[in-house]
């Protein structure tokens, strides 16, 4: 995939935007999950924290649409995003495993490299909030200068709190009245130390944000950190194309070493600088930093819309059914239709502890909701029992589901709304409303949706093993093996 060079002339300085789209978000449970992670979320308005930032990046002087890096289990969500909100993208890098921020942003330059004429690159995590965007933007034009004479620029949030959830960035010497050169990266510290770099006034939170040129950064790479230059560049030497994706190998990316940018290069580069930026800023890694960046009543709440509230107040409320609350305080509710989280504000960074319990009990809910997108639609599991469980699917128009078969059980559809095409063996059979149809035990089948509606169906799965692993896939239009 390469990038629209359609624009008469040339900016004079080209941005490409790389969204980092990884991690779980696991304190942002039960809303957060392994498969539906918290930068595919609505936290903080209508569009998630994903669309969000796509909205923030293209309206950059200078920006062409973002590459994304994200893996395989997240392709289809970032996509379908991405084409809601209206947002193109240069291409989307799947990375086989997670190694952390490094090789990802390597990946990107090897790309950017290769497709977009060694740009700026502008890389950003998909997960966080900014409330004063036009702060960025200035904060980005000092930047583009110093990138384009060859350094490393990093985005020093400016501190109003001691805070002992991020990293810290201690400048140097002054480089002009805009930045600093980077003299030091200090992890996150104690209160006590966190109290010291507040009054100390030369640190600066660690955003997570960088721009430099895409060869500047693979030189510094190479320098620090060959091992880690060489296995990338392997990597994305034997990329290929998979639908609307770029693939990484898993074979030959699996010897990459695993490490932050912070410690492959900005730590060892002296090309490092900083530029101060106070733009709102939050990673929104908890329920208490939703309740922070949250639109609060005159108590102190954040509370939806289906919340009913008597006396409460610093509590925050996120649920899909009426909830009534009495007497709260400094207290965090998350409801979802399979999960309930009550916790005390103060403790929420603890919410990880829990969902790391459940994945010792091998609970399904810390990786999926009850509601689970697929590339074609997606099914809600409405109720489940001893050898029968009951499925709510809905399917695009146009879309399809693979050409698959069962070992353990057979299913029943009835159409609720819109048109199914239904292939049952050698049988191919339209339903309309009301209809319904049998799928037995080891038939070779496939659900479509012919018609310019979404379809929609009630799915009665019966027999001995219900799991979504009892698939067997002939054909599929999205590349799917399993799953």
């Amino acid at each position: 995939m390469t990038m629209d060079d359609s624009d008469e002339g040339e900016a004079a300085v080209m941005i490409l935007p790389v969204i980092l789209c990884g991690g779980s978000g696991t304190r942002l449970w039960p809303v957060s999950r392994d498969k539906y992670p918290k930068q595919f979320q609505s936290l903080t308005g209508e569009r998630t924290l994903f669309q969000e930032t796509l909205a923030r990046v293209a309206a950059l002087d200078g920006a062409r649409p973002a590459l994304v890096m994200t893996n395989g289990d997240h392709r289809f969500i970032a996509a379908e995003q991405a084409r809601e909100g209206g947002f193109a993208l240069s291409a989307v890098l799947l990375e086989p495993e997670a190694k952390n921020t490094a090789p990802a942003i390597a990946l990107a330059a090897f790309w950017s490299m290769a497709y977009a004429g060694d740009p700026l690159l502008l890389v950003c995590p998909a997960d966080h909030v900014l409330r004063d965007e036009a702060a960025l933007r200035a904060a980005v034009g000092h930047a583009v200068g110093y990138a384009e004479k060859g350094m490393l620029v990093t985005f020093g949030i400016v501190p109003n709190a001691p805070e002992t959830g991020y990293g810290y960035i201690k400048h140097g010497d002054k480089i002009d009245d805009a930045g600093f050169r980077v003299e030091r990266f200090v992890e996150k510290p104690d209160v006590a130390t966190a109290v010291t770099f507040l009054e100390d006034g030369s640190y600066f939170w660690n955003s997570g944000m960088f721009l430099f040129r895409a060869s500047r950064y693979l030189e510094e790479l190479k320098l620090h950190r060959h091992d880690m230059y060489v296995a990338c560049e392997a990597s994305y030497a034997g990329a290929f194309a998979d639908l609307d994706f770029v693939r990484i190998p898993a074979e030959l990316f699996a010897v990459c070493p695993s490490e932050s940018i912070d410690y492959a290069v900005m730590e060892k580069t002296v090309q490092a600088a900083v530029v101060p930026v106070d733009p709102g800023w939050s990673d929104v890694g908890a329920w208490s930093a939703v309740w922070e960046v949250g639109a609060k009543d005159a108590d102190g709440n954040v509370f939806d819309a289906a919340v009913r509230a008597i006396g409460c107040s610093n509590s925050l409320a996120r649920t899909y059914k009426l909830t009534a609350l009495i007497g709260l305080d400094n207290l965090v509710v998350v409801d979802t239709p399979d999960a309930l989280l009550v916790a005390d504000i103060s403790r929420a960074q603890d919410v990880k502890k829990v969902v790391a319990l459940l994945k010792q009990e091998g609970r399904v809910e810390t990786e999926l909701h009850r509601k689970v997108y697929r590339p074609w639609g997606s099914y809600d599991g409405v109720d489940c029992g001893d050898r029968f469980q009951v499925k709510r699917i809905v399917v695009k128009p146009g879309a399809s589901l693979s050409l698959q078969m069962h070992h353990h059980r057979a299913e029943h559809w009835i159409v609720v709304k819109g048109t199914a095409k239904v292939t049952c063996d050698d049988r191919t059979v339209l339903l309309s409303e009301n209809e319904s149809t049998y799928i037995p035990l080891g038939t070779k089948h496939r659900l479509e949706n012919p018609g310019r509606v979404p379809l929609e169906l009630i799915e009665v799965q019966s027999g001995s093993y219900l799991g979504e692993d009892d698939i067997v896939r002939f054909e599929d239009s999205y590349g799917r093996d399993r799953g």
